[in-house]
């Protein structure tokens, strides 16, 4: 087992992929597509009722992200970073005074 002492979460995703030499498989479109099952697998805990096990979601969870982090990786850009500057976007177009407590859209409010 690899030591993971330290290790972010996009440092340990590279060991993993790296060591099994599973970036061949991993174009751009391979791993959106995969992001898309693991969502489904993640909506999927929430199918029939509000009730649902949160260690299952966890790890559902867990394998959206770690798709996500795979994509952002292969794309050659920061997930912190682009995360940053969507959430500026999403500030610029939802003002918090005109936006908050509704879910209209932007084009809405």
């Amino acid at each position: 087992m690899t030591d993971l002492t330290g290790a972010t979460a996009m440092s340990a995703l590279r060991s993993l992929i790296a060591e099994r030499e599973w970036a061949q498989f991993h174009s751009p479109e391979n791993l959106a597509k995969s992001i898309v099952i693991e969502a489904g697998e993640l909506l999927e805990e929430f199918q029939w009722s509000p009730d649902f096990d949160v260690d299952r979601v966890r790890l559902e969870l867990a394998d959206v992200l770690t798709y996500c982090y795979a994509l952002a990786d292969r794309l050659g850009v920061d997930p912190d970073a682009i995360i940053l500057e969507k959430l500026e976007i999403t500030r610029a177009k939802y003002p918090a005074e005109t936006s908050r407590g509704r879910s209209a859209k932007y084009d809405q409010l």
